[in-house]
């Protein structure tokens, strides 16, 4: 009988094993402290050094209870976070820089503080480089987050994730399938791919799920199929009046020297003709003149008043 084919008793159906259990410290089977302290450093802006100050003892208190030490610099504008001799997770350092990461992208101190937990991860999707128009970035940032928020909160409840847009990025935590749905849509949505389609995908898929009869099959013939279609707008097509159907060709034109031998320009000297020319030139400059002078005096001119008789002499 091959090895692997072997009666194993402890492994019995209700063992779960896609549990994750909490590490403790007993798990650290060596019992010494880490060879080398693991730090990490976050920059935070400068709107919000008022709330980082205020909750830093919240915050600090919270990485105690891991043995993670921390330290807040005002000058520097930045957040420390470092392993300590009493540290036993190698996973925790980890999760204490993701809290300090969110906490400089604008997430309040108790949503943060559930990075923590094991089963809570988290994403900052950068979504400014994406478009070189400030004004389409706007608009398509304000897509995501939908009429009164109605967008977001709706990804958060079919993600489970708790979503925050802030600046340039959006903040994401919760589980890793949530945080690559929520990534997906947000990319999409950068590249004028409306959140509605991914909405109405992730409800139909959520439905599917509850039917056992449809776990193993393929999903892709109930999702719908949203093309991108470029519908060609009408041009108003302006209608020209029909003239009347002569037979004749119309008149000639005629040329620029017979003009000339009309006003008698083409028999004058080029002396003659180059001040003619300049004389033109400046009668256009001083209409020119005049128009701005005038537009200028009509602020200066006083206002008619109206002439209101005294009825006390009456």
């Amino acid at each position: 009988m091959v090895s692997h084919e072997k009666d194993k008793p402890w492994d019995t159906p209700d063992v779960d094993k896609w549990r994750q259990d909490e590490f403790k410290e007993e798990d650290n089977v060596s019992g010494q402290p880490f060879a080398e302290e693991s730090s990490f450093v976050t920059l935070f802006p400068k709107y919000r050094e008022q709330y980082l100050k205020q909750a830093w003892g919240d915050v600090a208190k919270a990485l105690n209870a891991h043995h993670i030490g921390c330290e807040l610099n005002l000058v520097e504008g930045s957040m420390t976070v470092k392993t300590t001799r009493k540290t036993f997770d190698p996973a925790i350092i980890l999760k204490a820089r993701d809290l300090i990461k969110l906490l400089a992208r604008s997430v309040p101190l108790p949503q943060a503080v559930k990075i923590l937990q094991d089963d809570i991860s988290c994403d900052v999707i950068k979504i400014g480089g994406n478009l070189d128009n400030k004004e389409r970035f706007t608009k398509r940032r304000q897509r995501l987050v939908g009429p009164n928020g109605n967008t977001l909160k709706a990804l958060e409840l079919l993600t489970g994730c708790y979503i925050l847009v802030q600046g340039n990025t959006v903040s994401v935590m919760g589980p890793f399938k949530g945080l690559k749905e929520v990534r997906r849509v947000v990319e999409d949505c950068m590249k004028n791919v409306h959140p509605i389609y991914h909405i109405k995908e992730l409800m139909i898929k959520r439905e599917l799920a509850k039917k056992p009869e449809l776990v193993n099959e393929d999903w892709s013939r109930f999702l719908p199929m949203f093309r991108k279609r470029n519908v060609a707008r009408k041009n108003k097509i302006s209608k020209k009046e029909k003239k009347p159907y002569t037979p004749f060709p119309p008149q000639q034109k005629p040329r620029k020297v017979d003009l000339q031998i009309e006003s008698g320009e083409y028999f004058l000297g080029d002396r003659a003709k180059k001040a003619k020319e300049l004389q033109e030139k400046r009668d256009k400059q001083q209409e020119v003149t005049d128009k701005k002078r005038d537009d200028r005096n009509k602020g200066y001119v006083a206002p008619e008043e109206e002439h209101r008789k005294n009825k006390l002499r009456n």
